[in-house]
């Protein structure tokens, strides 16, 4: 456990006063707790799914950057960790993360010594490329340092992010990278997530369908650099559907030698009250024979600060505690300051109606038993902008007793 706040440290926000200690008794609010249960339920479910559709696992880090939670993923089974950038992937193998998979362009000289730099003390690591002038320049570079680059060719969308478009231009990719030495081409990476509009379900299988496609035909023209390439997708939303389209490709008529598939969720970790909850219900319309589903994990606690006029509670949370988009932070539980050990209140029907840096203004009943110095459990729509916004978060049992606490590297 992080050391609490000691009378010659500089305090941090949600950190304990002492050890061991309680999360409403001990702790100044506003703080970010991640419940210990449900945590662990999520880390089990999501291996569990991968390795019944004969997948890897490589959660995308970026939703947490928290070293310890990555340390768990690779206990429960993940092959490596998914991250975005650079310093990301080194404050990670700085943590023993030992493998990497970057779903982002590498670009710029001094994120390429970054790289350049944990590869010589062992990391295993991949990026995505999509276009001749990036595959040029990695190449120049680390030729200069003497090392061999994994990279996956990024298959895009029309009106989407990153990634070629279409198969010429991914032909042209390939013939740029054979030009370089330096570069080994190891497979085939996409995101469907930027997928919307008309049937998206059959978009994102169609999606699927033309990695397996393209991964296939480089495997054929004897163009990859590994004997088993690897071919990734899988953001939190549509991980079924990519899980789908690997599991028939790929084991229902082939080896599993032959292919590494790679799912690559990272909000499943903590889930969340609203988006991925939307998501999760979606997931199990399509698959109602699938046993659980994920929970969610993290509630941001804070105090009511004021109760200036009826109907309307100022909380002591803002934009600098808790993500806001697409949705307001959602009241869950009320934690009265009168009755000690009181069973929380569930205020699920009460509304957040604005949020500005330090207050959240929250929407309440005219006969609602509330007073300043309560205590508000508020849940998340997307969890990623809550955790950027934290350098600790508690772990917590049911009791909200501080079991760990959890350092991000962000």
């Amino acid at each position: 456990m992080a050391d609490p706040i000691t009378s010659s440290a500089p305090p941090q926000k949600g950190t304990p006063l002492s050890t061991p200690a309680n999360l409403l008794a001990d702790v100044p609010l506003p703080a970010a707790a991640i419940f210990e249960a449900p945590l662990a339920h999520n880390l089990a479910w999501m291996q569990r799914f991968a390795d019944d559709h004969g997948a890897k696992l490589a959660p995308h880090g970026k939703t947490t950057m928290a070293p310890a939670l990555f340390k768990r993923q690779i206990e429960a089974g993940a092959w490596g960790i998914t991250l975005a950038t650079a310093v990301q992937t080194v404050a990670a193998h700085a943590h023993g993360i030992d493998r990497v998979l970057m779903v982002n362009q590498l670009v710029g000289r001094p994120n390429m010594a970054l790289i350049a730099d944990a590869i010589e003390r062992g990391l295993e690591y991949y990026c995505v490329v999509d276009g001749a002038d990036n595959v040029r320049n990695l190449g120049r570079y680390f030729a200069e340092r003497g090392l061999t680059l994994n990279v996956l060719i990024e298959l895009g969308i029309d009106g989407g992010r990153c990634g070629c478009r279409d198969a010429e231009q991914v032909e042209a990719l390939v013939a740029a990278i054979a030009e370089q030495p330096a570069l080994a081409l190891v497979g085939i990476e996409g995101y469907e997530g930027m997928i919307a509009g008309g049937d998206e379900v059959a978009a994102v299988r169609a999606y699927g369908e033309r990695l397996v496609d393209t991964v296939r035909t480089l495997q054929a023209s004897g163009v990859l650099q590994r004997e088993a390439p690897i071919v990734t997708a899988s953001g939190s939303k549509w991980f079924d559907l990519i899980a789908e389209a690997f599991d028939k490709a790929f084991f229902k008529t082939e080896s599993r030698e032959r292919y590494t598939p790679v799912l690559r969720p990272g909000c499943y970790v903590v889930h969340d009250h609203k988006l991925y909850a939307g998501a999760m219900d979606a997931v199990k319309s399509r698959h109602p024979g699938l046993e659980g589903e994920l929970q969610p994990a993290l509630e941001v606690f804070a105090h009511v600060q004021s109760l200036p006029e009826p109907g309307l509670a100022i909380v002591a949370l803002g934009k600098r505690d808790i993500g806001h988009e697409p949705d307001l932070p959602l009241p869950l539980r009320l934690y009265s300051s009168a009755t000690e050990n009181a069973t929380p209140s569930d205020i699920s029907t009460w509304r957040t109606t604005h949020i500005m840096d330090q207050h959240v203004f929250l929407e309440v009943p005219a006969d609602a038993e509330i007073a300043v110095g309560d205590v508000i459990a508020f849940g998340t729509s997307h969890p990623c902008l809550t955790f950027d916004k934290w350098r600790r978060l508690l772990l917590v049992d049911e009791r909200l007793e501080v079991k760990d606490i959890l350092e991000t590297c962000f």
